[in-house]
């Protein structure tokens, strides 16, 4: 059992399986059953010789009578096997009885458990049609004896109408009971499928979100820690501190934000919340990509043009997250030097935010053998958004990422808002 007290998704389901089978099984298919019809069927023969005896009006069967009486019941040990042969075979042995005009009453006992057994096993058609032909036997022999006696047959044989309308009330009723049984059992397997999935897109966000970070924050420490010792290695003599302390301040401030954000991803992990301490990384935070990516050697033009309104912070942050993996792309395949190109504009032919991260370097190779899970991630997070993602090799060189994601507009806002670091006019 969990820690938390609950009961594992696997042991619930088998409980409701169980539970299921129970009340699905055939009523007809009890354990023990041969026994159990055989004491069903001696009950029912004690029963009508006490008929015979107290119902006959001086008229005791003789000893063939008893063989009839005692023998109709006799087939009631296989009546679950087969009911309805067990009711024809009873007929004309009751037929016989009654012939021999002894007590016409004394049968009804194993006759009321046969045509039960017959309803509750059957569909109602087949119960109706069973019933009339037992009930017309009967009352044709007795009537051809006692005429009399036909009519108080047929007086009570509201007494096997009843016992067939229970039968077939008892059949619907443990259907009934049997549907709801495995709609709540379905119901309970749903909700453990969904849980499972929200439990699976839960730590593939989470596992986008670790990779994002850390693969950001390692190559662009990385890449400035190459840059720090190739200072202090390569011409030691003419040691340039400033750019060596420079270098050292940007792989503190990088941890910083690493850590900022690590903190949000693990706040998620210990309570279940999606917001962690603080907002989602929107559009507005990607001047802090560029500075990053600029302190790792690249040269970064950045334009970002808003459209009228509030983006949804879902939108904002899938943005945020496929720019920061271009670059951290772009600067690992490419090295120190390279030239990025990010434009983020509302889309012309849809209402849609398009996202372009384009470079002069050779880029990711998408298909190779590896590990890499970055392009994987960033189709899956325009995915989310209901958007599209594309990449691979621009025709004149280097690499492009470009991604499409549909936006939903909150408050208007009175014009576009623009942002433009290095190269692009406000």
């Amino acid at each position: 059992m969990p820690e938390d007290g609950s009961v594992s998704a696997p042991r619930t389901a088998r409980r409701s399986e169980r539970v299921l089978a129970v009340v699905n099984r055939d009523p007809m298919d009890a354990p023990h059953k041969l026994r159990t019809d055989a004491l069903v069927a001696g009950g029912a023969g004690a029963l009508s010789v006490v008929l015979a005896l107290v119902t006959g009006d001086g008229r005791v069967p003789d000893a063939l009578g008893w063989a009839l009486l005692l023998g109709s019941a006799l087939p009631l040990v296989w009546r679950r096997t087969s009911p309805v042969v067990v009711l024809l075979t009873m007929i004309p042995v009751l037929m016989a009885y009654h012939a021999l005009d002894n007590a016409h009453s004394a049968p009804m006992p194993q006759t009321f458990i046969a045509l039960y057994t017959v309803a509750v096993t059957g569909r109602p058609l087949r119960t109706i049609l069973t019933g009339a032909v037992a009930l017309g036997a009967m009352v044709s022999v007795v009537s051809s004896i006692d005429a009399h006696q036909g009519l108080e047959l047929l007086r009570i044989s509201g007494w096997i109408i009843a016992v067939l309308f229970c039968g077939v009330d008892v059949r619907f009723y443990r259907r009934y009971v049997a549907s709801m049984v495995e709609r709540a059992e379905r119901a309970e397997r749903t909700r453990e499928e969904e849980a499972a999935r929200r439990v699976a897109e839960e730590r593939l966000r989470i596992a986008r979100d670790l990779h994002d970070l850390l693969a950001h924050s390692i190559t662009v420490i990385g890449v400035q820690t190459s840059v720090a010792s190739h200072i202090l290695t390569v011409d030691p003599d003419r040691l340039d501190r400033e750019a060596v302390a420079r270098s050292l301040d940007d792989i503190a401030e990088t941890c910083r934000e690493a850590r900022a954000e690590l903190r949000t991803t693990l706040q998620v992990l210990r309570t279940g919340s999606g917001d962690g301490d603080g907002p989602l990384p929107d559009l507005a935070a990607l001047p802090g990509l560029v500075r990053a990516a600029e302190a790792a050697g690249a040269r970064v033009d950045l334009s970002v043009r808003t459209p009228p309104g509030r983006l949804a912070p879902a939108t904002g942050a899938a943005a945020y997250r496929i720019v920061q993996e271009s670059l951290t792309n772009a600067v690992r395949h490419a090295g120190p030097g390279v030239r990025i190109t990010v434009a983020v504009a509302p889309d012309p032919g849809s209402p849609a935010l398009r996202v372009t991260v384009t470079d002069d370097g050779p880029g990711p190779q998408e298909g190779a053998a590896g590990p890499g899970f970055g392009i994987v991630g960033m189709r899956e997070r325009a995915r989310s958004t209901g958007g599209t993602l594309s990449v691979g090799p621009r025709p004149g060189g280097g690499f492009e990422v470009a991604a499409v994601l549909p936006f939903q507009a909150h408050a208007a806002a009175p014009a576009d808002t623009a942002m433009t670091v290095r190269g692009t006019a406000l």
